[in-house]
């Protein structure tokens, strides 16, 4: 199995929505006329536009719906008439996978970012935002990553002793979204600056916060813990959650038992086990219905260098 994860993925897992998202948005009102649409989108050189009432997304009208206006003659009709009600949307602090996710099932040309406290429209997001972000991003992190190349990367080397394993620890707070998955990135950073090699780095930290989210999704509460060694970072998740009835069901990509209200939250995709398998060199989950569940992922690092260094 190919368990390389590029800088780039990596970086969907930790960047938000609303750090590539277009705040500087246009958008209509419900009762402006198709005939008025036509002269918004031309101006703008847009396809379609978010029709908003009180900061509120009420819909979305695209030039599709002005073009069967214009045929069936109805051009004077209101935009609330038109438009689509059943919008799919992104909240501002979902992370950027979630929106690479939707443009790929759903094919869509934008999707609007809404406030996930006060549900009001905040932004506009397509795939060449996701593009500059990354791309951002990308120079950012390389200048970090010179940074903090420091004596730390050489912890290992400095300590003399048999057997050495640095143990770091995170509680993860059951159905707090807002917080979900600050302890992946805590995590990483602290592997960061020991100096683990970039591609070890990506695999970790997509697996720890696919567990995270499975803690924070499913469960009251629990907590994940890295021992990191020369040789191997293991990552354990506990719980003491409702369990997994079928392991071997709950690895197929896709298949979820997240509620209807936590899909709508933009989490729960059915992912996160395959995922974290994905990015596992070994993986094992030990889970009993009524009690919790024990995962435990292990990435091996002596394939590559420890070195902090940049790369795709």
């Amino acid at each position: 199995m190919n368990r390389e994860i590029t800088k780039v993925q990596e970086l969907t897992y930790e960047l938000k929505v609303e750090q590539a998202m277009t705040k500087d948005m246009v958008k209509v009102h419900p009762k402006n006329r198709m005939g008025e649409l036509r002269e918004i989108l031309r101006v703008n050189r847009i396809s379609g536009t978010p029709v908003v009432d009180a900061d509120k997304l009420v819909g979305i009208v695209s030039i599709e719906d002005f073009i069967k206006c214009l045929a069936d003659g109805e051009i004077d009709a209101f935009v609330e008439d038109k438009m689509t009600r059943k919008v799919e949307t992104l909240y501002a602090d979902e992370p950027l996978i979630h929106a690479v996710n939707k443009f790929n099932r759903y094919g869509f040309g934008r999707f609007p970012v809404i406030d996930r406290n006060n549900r009001e429209l905040v932004g506009v997001i397509a795939k060449g935002d996701i593009i500059k972000a990354l791309l951002k991003k990308l120079e950012i992190s390389y200048h970090e990553e010179e940074i903090h190349r420091y004596r730390a990367s050489h912890i290992f080397k400095d300590i003399v002793a048999d057997k050495t394993t640095l143990i770091l620890e995170y509680n993860i707070a059951g159905q707090d979204f807002k917080r979900a998955g600050e302890s992946a990135s805590g995590l990483k950073k602290s592997l960061t600056r020991l100096g683990i090699h970039p591609q070890i780095l990506r695999r970790v930290a997509i697996a720890t916060y696919e567990a995270e989210m499975n803690i924070v999704i499913f469960t009251s509460g629990g907590h994940i813990t890295a021992y990191v060694k020369p040789d191997e970072i293991r990552v354990e998740a506990i719980d003491s959650g409702p369990g997994i009835p079928d392991v071997e069901q709950a690895m197929q990509p896709g298949f979820s038992t997240a509620s209807s209200l936590v899909q709508e939250l933009g989490f729960g995709a059915g992912m996160g086990l395959p995922n974290i398998k994905k990015c596992a060199d070994k993986m094992n989950i030990n889970s009993v219905v009524g009690k919790g569940t024990k995962l435990e992922v292990i990435i091996c690092t002596q394939g590559e260098k420890n070195e902090t260094s940049p790369d795709s």
